[in-house]
């Protein structure tokens, strides 16, 4: 939670200055305690609030028990037939409103990732109404709903089409919608991605409105008809996601891990590195590969694995080639884990995160997993708008052209299993040695192979120490070059 400061600055609890993922949180909490108000022009707020009203009153079935996560003032829940509704939101504040407003209804507070010990009742129809574009971990968001399914019960979550983040955008400007923080946006892909890692299947979808607006003779024509036109779904407004549980999910092996952490230029972040990585399956070591850095990088490693005392094995090789590739390459040789991972050094995805890749992993959802950096918002500024357009024609150019969602192929972040590493790498003269960085050998190998590719959704935090290799010119150039690859050796061949 965040706090006033002095000046009037937000501190934390323990005085720090908040991250940019706590004052984002802070900030959709303001927006949702006054979500009820309406924008300066509410026509097109309350057509969009009355179709979905109708549409999941008609695709819930009357019997079913209705759990709304983030139900806010409860206006959604009040509109349906079903008898038993309940509604939980974690603003007490705007439970005690929707109380007030709608007696007929049960409200209580609550979280909705809640782990399983707090669930309480569970419901056949839960809903989520495009709350998957406020919180911080989306994946959690889905674990959370499915906790709350009763048996054979179904999630009817909500979301705004990504292509239309810019005309959304456009409509705040113009008062027909309240400005919101900044959102995540994800496209069907990511969706897909994320309900496959978490157990979640799609029985059906429905595309919603091309005209957020009442224009007589114009209006029932295109939301009627042409929405449901082949080709039409790119543009609609907003989809109902229809899941199910897909059932038990395997237990999560215990086996072992090696973390390779390609490191040059980075001495300030080397402690860190050893301090935050985690133990992972049976055992976990973390293998820095140092590449003729000019400051004293290396020297740090030799110092943290000297001087380290904790749960992990830590182990250090110096490059006699160049090249993030090159140390990948050198650290897998070393390493002696059944599953390897790939850690950036600049720990702007965090170490925390990998138990999660682990999982995904080990509990057999994918064979080949790796990081986004593009569901979630990144500071203002970090991707400008032809940059973020780019990457939208990139992500769909890379999964047409290997036939599984790919969004970021460039985020550092990526586990696979030994033994497919060791097929990808007997492979490897099919491609020849055509990518500087190692990202691309991964994943063409992996799709070659037949692996099933997942991605999980990474919030990309500011580096701590040093300076970003980043090119934006430099990586298009590099897409471009890395999509005529997979075009000849592998989509059209």
């Amino acid at each position: 939670m965040t706090a006033p400061g002095p000046q009037g600055e937000r501190v934390v609890a323990d005085g720090r200055p908040p991250s940019r993922v706590e004052q984002l949180e802070a900030t959709w909490r303001e927006y949702y305690r006054h979500a009820a108000e309406p924008p300066p022009h509410p026509a097109a707020r309350d057509f969009l609030h009355r179709d979905l009203r109708e549409s999941l009153g008609r695709l819930i079935p009357p019997d079913a028990s209705v759990l709304e996560v983030g139900c806010g003032v409860g206006d959604l829940l009040a509109g349906l037939p079903n008898a038993r509704r309940h509604g939980l939101d974690y603003l007490p504040e705007v439970v005690a409103k929707a109380r007030a407003r709608h007696p007929e209804v049960t409200f209580e507070v609550g979280d909705a990732i809640a782990p399983a010990a707090e669930v309480g009742a569970r419901a056949d129809a839960v809903i989520c109404d495009r709350l998957c574009h406020s919180v911080l971990d989306v994946q959690a968001l889905l674990l959370g709903l499915k906790r709350r399914l009763a048996p054979g019960g179904r999630v009817y979550l909500t979301a705004f089409n990504y292509l239309w983040e810019v005309p959304v955008r456009l409509a705040e400007l113009a008062g027909l919608k309240r400005p919101a923080p900044t959102a995540n946006w994800l496209s069907d892909a990511d969706f897909r991605n994320l309900y496959d890692i978490t157990g979640l299947e799609v029985v059906r979808y429905e595309d919603r409105l091309l005209l957020p607006l009442e224009v007589p003779g114009v209006t029932p024509a295109l939301n009627r008809y042409a929405v449901r036109a082949p080709g039409m779904n790119v543009a609609s407004l907003y989809r109902i996601y229809v899941l199910r549980d897909r059932g038990p999910v395997p237990p999560v092996r215990k086996v072992s891990v090696s973390v390779i952490v390609p490191t040059r230029n980075e001495a300030g972040n080397v402690p860190a590195a050893a301090a935050r990585a985690p133990v992972m399956g049976a055992s976990t070591e973390l293998i820095f590969v140092e590449g003729h850095s000019t400051d004293d990088t290396w020297a740090a490693i030799q110092r943290t694995v000297s001087t380290y005392d904790g749960p992990l094995k830590l182990r250090a090789f110096q490059q006699t080639g160049s090249g993030k590739g090159d140390a990948v390459r050198l650290g897998f040789a070393h390493a002696t884990g059944d599953v390897l991972m790939i850690l950036d050094a600049d720990l702007t995805v965090p170490p925390e995160d990998l138990p999660t890749f682990y999982d995904v992993l080990a509990g057999g959802h994918a064979e080949f997993v790796q990081g986004t950096r593009l569901v979630y918002p990144m500071e203002p500024g970090a991707m400008r708008f032809f940059n973020k357009i780019g990457n939208v024609a990139f992500s769909e150019l890379f999964t047409y052209l290997l036939q599984q969602p790919i969004k970021d192929t460039l985020c550092g972040t990526k586990v696979l299993w030994r033994k497919d590493y060791e097929r990808i790498a007997a492979g490897r003269s099919y491609f020849g040695d055509f990518d500087p960085f190692g990202d691309f050998d991964l994943i063409f190998g992996a799709a070659r192979l037949n692996l099933k590719i997942a991605e999980i959704p990474v919030r990309y935090r500011d580096r701590t120490y040093g300076a970003t290799n980043i090119s934006r010119w430099k990586h298009g150039w590099l897409l471009l070059r890395m999509s005529a690859v997979a075009a000849r050796k592998i989509k059209f061949v």
